[in-house]
């Protein structure tokens, strides 16, 4: 029974890994589109710049912060999981940008920025909802949502909409990347990631845990 959950866990948490990649990819997406890029990531980018730090490093800092609200008003949300999305998600958004920089030269109209923007939104979604459905604990960002929830009863949707586009405001007063992208994924990353949940990524990763422990 003991090397079963450890097997799960490490099934799950591999599962984590791999979402916080891919929305990773899809906030760099967005960053190299210039069109704006998630309300967090542009924030932390905004605030950070000020104080003269990268975004790994400053996100890094914040998400320890709230980790801290977090751990005194929903422990439960608290897991594998949030380690591995508060520690790696700047700093692989950093890294993917230095491989689009680097390797990649993208022409910057109103074309490619559709293009990018389309994309940057739907992996960005995606890959939130792929780390939350392994169910080993949310970021501290996306835990605000579910404990104001947990403890007004108020929808989850129209919760993460307003925290959101706080986090926009805090963005454009620090001169983060706020753009179309950013104020697209205020108001459709709680309706995608819900969406994605139901449709493909809870499905995948809850038969894929049933095969592999089956074997």
């Amino acid at each position: 029974m003991k090397n079963r959950n450890i097997k799960e866990l490490m099934i799950r948490s591999l599962y984590a890994l791999i979402g916080v990649a891919i929305l990773a990819f899809g906030a760099a997406t967005l960053r190299i589109g210039q069109v704006g890029l998630d309300p967090y990531t542009a924030a932390n980018i905004g605030i950070g710049g000020v104080l003269g730090l990268s975004l790994g490093v400053y996100q890094l800092i914040i998400n320890i912060i709230i980790l801290g609200l977090v751990f005194i008003f929903g422990r439960k949300y608290i897991g594998i999981g949030t380690v591995i999305n508060m520690v790696l998600t700047g700093f692989f958004i950093d890294f993917y940008t230095w491989i689009y920089t680097t390797f990649f030269t993208i022409k910057i109209n109103l074309f490619s920025q559709a293009v990018l923007l389309i994309l940057g939104v739907v992996i960005f979604t995606f890959g939130a909802s792929f780390y939350m459905s392994a169910k080993l604990g949310n970021a501290p960002y996306d835990a605000i949502a579910p404990i104001i929830v947990e403890h007004t009863k108020a929808q989850y949707r129209t919760v993460r909409v307003i925290q959101d586009v706080f986090f926009v405001i805090l963005a454009f007063i620090f001169g983060g990347p706020v753009g179309i992208g950013t104020v697209i994924n205020a108001f459709f990353t709680g309706p995608l990631i819900d969406f994605w949940n139901k449709k493909v990524s809870e499905p995948i990763i809850e038969k894929s845990v049933k095969i592999k422990l089956s074997q």
